[in-house]
């Protein structure tokens, strides 16, 4: 087991990391492979939750990876007291089973910033992309700007119970006659920080949405099964992994599968939904760009475009051709993202209309909903590009 290290001072901007598992193995790999980026050090492991608290409270890390499954105190167990007595962003790791799944969405009600798994491999067939994904993962959510502000706070609060509001951004009319308001589908491409995005966000859908949604969340098989059924559980519109054949449809949400491409084809005047290996030689599967692109051209009439929290760019391409096409695309800002990556990709490419906090999001495909069926106002959202 490593001992623990202590950061000096001139090394401040390190990384430091505890890893808490009961395999051996896995505390050498997540060692091995973090640490590979002379950023990242490993302060300390721990073989079960008790010992992890212990050394947290002790070397205070500025980010946990936690198991789910351990003897003893449980990661579940183990997370709610983190997040109750030292808050700290913690990446669960998980197994691939449905079991997993669905502990791994009660970490992210407990308060997981993300997950990792236990095989990574789902997002590639290369080692080294699947050690490029987890260091990256692990410096975006430390440096990330909301990540900081929702722990700082929370440490205010336990400490001082008060906390700090932070300005929002200016704000200014915009209205719905600078928005087409005839797009045939909504189509959400989204990753690292997307379950609790998704779980805000969908929930406030009303449920005579009058256009389908197609997502593409970065997530292995039966993580977005799981989430799907969650997010059916607590919503007005119906929400499903997606399956070769159903149609996209008025107050329906459906979610690629992990490990799987979603693709649609248009036949009879429907939509209808193809899922497919192919291709493999793709990063992520599922992909947004994969699908976004079948979208653009299965879709005869202008695609809503939303592009949200997560590393990497997937989705510029596919969202190219959702301008080309007329649509529109919509970017979540810095500040309600986990990771800014794909959004700002989608912003220094040119193809962002808005860049709309969470809420907003939210607000618009309910607004967008309603102008369906009553006249066109003015609404309040932040600045576009």
């Amino acid at each position: 087991m490593i001992s623990e290290r202590m950061i000096h001072p001139a090394d401040e901007n390190i990384i430091r990391v505890i890893v808490i598992d009961d395999s051996a193995f896995m505390r050498k790999s997540l060692t091995l492979m973090l640490e590979s980026d002379p950023e990242i050090k490993i302060i300390a492991t721990a073989r079960d939750g008790s010992e992890g608290i212990e050394k947290i409270l002790k070397l205070k890390p500025d980010i946990v990876t936690l198991d789910i499954d351990m003897p003893g105190m449980d990661g579940l167990t183990a997370l709610k007291i983190i997040m109750e007595q030292m808050p700290v962003p913690v990446l669960m790791v998980s197994s691939l089973t449905t079991e997993g799944a669905q502990a791994t969405m009660q970490a992210f009600d407990l308060g997981a910033v993300d997950f990792i798994s236990k095989d990574l491999s789902y997002v590639s067939t290369n080692i080294k992309n699947i050690k490029i994904e987890l260091i990256e993962k692990v410096k975006q959510i430390v440096r990330s700007s909301l990540i900081h502000t929702r722990f700082r706070m929370r440490r205010l609060v336990q400490s001082a119970h008060h906390k700090n509001i932070p300005a929002k951004p200016g704000r200014k009319k915009v209205s719905f006659e600078d928005i087409m308001s005839d797009f045939h589908a909504v189509v959400i491409g989204i990753s690292t920080g997307g379950p609790q995005a998704l779980l805000k966000m969908i929930p406030r859908l009303p449920k005579n949405f009058p256009l389908g949604i197609a997502i593409v969340q970065h997530m292995p098989p039966q993580f977005t099964r799981t989430l799907a059924e969650r997010l059916n559980t607590i919503s007005n519109v119906v929400v499903k992994e997606a399956e070769k054949g159903e149609h996209v449809e008025p107050g329906k949400v459906l979610i690629a599968p992990g490990g799987k491409q979603m693709t649609f084809c248009n036949g009879n005047s429907r939509i209808a939904v193809e899922i497919s290996d192919e291709p493999k030689d793709v990063l992520y599967r599922p992909s947004v760009d994969i699908m976004m692109t079948s979208a653009s051209a299965a879709f005869k009439g202008p695609l809503l475009g939303v592009i949200m929290t997560g590393m990497g760019k997937d989705g510029v391409e596919g969202l190219k051709l959702i301008k080309s096409k007329g649509g529109y695309v919509i970017s979540q800002d810095e500040e309600s993202c986990i990771v800014y990556g794909m959004p700002r990709a989608a912003v220094e490419e040119g193809v962002v209309d808005s860049v709309l906090s969470l809420d907003d999001i939210s607000l618009t495909l309910d607004k967008l909903a309603a102008a369906r069926t009553q006249l066109q106002e003015p609404i309040v959202l932040p600045d576009t590009l």
